[in-house]
């Protein structure tokens, strides 16, 4: 059965007469009206929230209202510097309704990266909350959520505008890790397209519980909020990760589809405990992404969570976001493995100026970007007749079945021998003490780079910087071994969760020195 008859078959989503046309504020339009829960909101542990369908749809409309009210019109954009919480939904969805385009921003940039995007953007509003007021730069309006946010929204009726193919929907920023922050143009047509096939490939239904505990302005995040409305799943929406509220929340609102970075997983694998007394069966899949994840936390996760399916998913905001999934005539997906190219859409691997079983992934689908905001040259750059050009390298088996590698940018050369880190963490995290491992590169005078590891330690058990590096070299290439080694309690976390390599090479330094 094709892709949107199966969709509508199913009653994940309005018919789609118009392709993937419509305003993506309007993605749980046939839910609207329900009064079943849409959202649980942990922002306050011991006071949860909860609204309907019903009650959500009103709050978007008021967001847009409110927008309206205070002269924004389509295409202005409105900043979002928040923690997860119900108003942040409504603010990106009802922005959307009246042709605003929401620019979600992480929490966790310092006050002059907050003022370059707000600036970049053009943002005429922020939305935020007490906490975060501090990082918001004078001279742009702003209305704080738990303040006068209540006064901002206007309740009512609101005809949601009718979006062109190249109308943008949203404006989230690259993290900046190689540079200046980046605007990415998603428009409605494509991240309609998106979460159509996100839900529907997922299978997802209204019976479904999706916990949330990534932060909102990350992709991640964005997909599951996409995902579970558009199916009218419910949603368990937690403020921030924290691993042992993380596993509460499974238990006490049975959720059925939990998903986060590896590292997220492994700090929950670590409260073995709390696991232990904590039914999770209700969980169906597990989704890991941003990063590769180990033999050792798929077979945690098949311990712990017996009833789950653990995939590793890909995912990079430019490129659909989610450009692969299962394979179309069903065959099992091998572990480790990110997918498959989705029906209708194209992917390849470029090796040089040819197509190779391993090189940059390459990406042609809906969902692509428009452009980068305001940056012409780095759009043709990395956007070349429709194909997107990802910097991942991945490769592919004789199945069609793709593999994450590195980042292009993140291979480095120790003494003429090309090393992706993951190649090196692979090794270490197969020895029975490591429970997690990150590896960096770092210079040296004869090698050029050489890689050093960061390790966390499997709680009771026990292992040596030499022990680890003798296990490395006999079980695999020498100049794959990690040169040092330093142990932790536990990984520094950057923004989206993913780990702080800063931080890291300041541990390092500190260390060396």
């Amino acid at each position: 059965m094709p892709l949107n008859a199966d969709i509508t078959a199913r009653g994940i989503a309005e018919p789609e007469a118009r392709g993937h046309a419509g305003n993506l504020g309007l993605l749980f339009a046939a839910h609207a009206q329900s009064e079943r829960t849409a959202i649980v909101d942990l922002y306050d542990a011991a006071a949860p929230r909860a609204v309907s369908f019903r009650e959500l749809d009103r709050l978007c409309n008021a967001v847009a209202r409110g927008l309206t009210r205070a002269g924004l019109a389509a295409g202005d954009r409105v900043a979002i510097l928040s923690l997860n919480r119900i108003e942040f939904v409504a603010s990106v969805l009802g922005s959307m309704r009246a042709g605003v385009v929401p620019v979600p921003i992480n929490i966790k940039l310092p006050a002059d990266a907050v003022d370059y995007i707000v600036k970049d953007a053009g943002a005429k509003l922020i939305f935020t909350e007490a906490a975060l007021r501090r990082l918001c730069p004078a001279g742009t309006p702003v209305v704080e959520y738990g303040g006068d946010f209540a006064s901002f929204i206007d309740h009512g009726e609101f005809t949601a505008i009718e979006p062109g193919p190249d109308t943008v929907a949203i404006q989230p920023y690259t993290s900046g890790s190689t540079g200046r922050p980046k605007g990415v143009l998603l428009t409605h047509y494509g991240q309609n397209w998106s979460r159509l096939v996100l839900a529907w490939s997922r299978k997802t239904t209204a019976n479904d519980v999706i916990l949330v505990a990534a932060p909102l302005y990350h992709k991640n995040a964005l997909n599951a909020i996409k995902q579970g409305l558009t199916a009218g799943a419910m949603l368990v929406l937690m403020p921030q990760f924290n691993a042992a509220r993380y596993i509460e929340a499974i238990g006490r609102y049975r959720c059925t589809v939990i998903s986060g970075v590896p590292t997220m997983t492994s700090m929950v694998l670590a409260q073995k405990e709390l696991l232990a007394k904590t039914d999770v069966t209700s969980v169906r899949t597990v989704m890991m992404g941003s990063a590769p994840a180990s033999r050792q936390i798929f077979d945690e996760l098949n311990r712990y969570f017996p009833n789950a399916q653990a995939l590793v998913v890909y995912g990079v905001t430019e490129g659909g976001p989610v450009p692969l999934g299962p394979h179309p005539q069903g065959k099992p997906r091998p572990q480790g493995s990110i997918g498959i190219p989705y029906e209708g859409t194209h992917a390849k691997l470029i090796a040089g100026e040819q197509e190779a079983a391993e090189g940059e992934l390459v990406l042609k689908n809906p969902g692509v970007l428009l452009g980068y905001h305001n940056l012409p040259q780095e759009t043709a750059k990395r956007l070349r007749d429709g194909w997107y050009y990802t910097g991942d390298v991945c490769r592919r088996d004789a199945n069609g079945f793709y593999y994450f590698v590195g980042r292009t940018d993140d291979m480095f050369v120790c003494g003429g021998e090309n090393i992706f880190p993951i190649e090196v963490v692979a090794l270490l995290e197969s020895h029975p003490a490591v429970q997690q491992a990150v590896v960096l590169p770092f210079d040296h005078a004869l090698k050029g780079q050489v890689p050093y590891a960061f390790v966390v330690l499997r709680t009771g058990k026990a292992a040596s910087e030499q022990e680890l590096k003798d296990y490395t070299l006999a079980n695999g290439p020498a100049f794959r071994h990690a040169r040092r080694i330093f142990f932790l309690d536990r990984m520094p976390l950057a923004g989206t969760n993913k780990i702080d390599a800063q931080a890291l090479r300041r541990l390092a330094t500190e260390s060396v020195h």
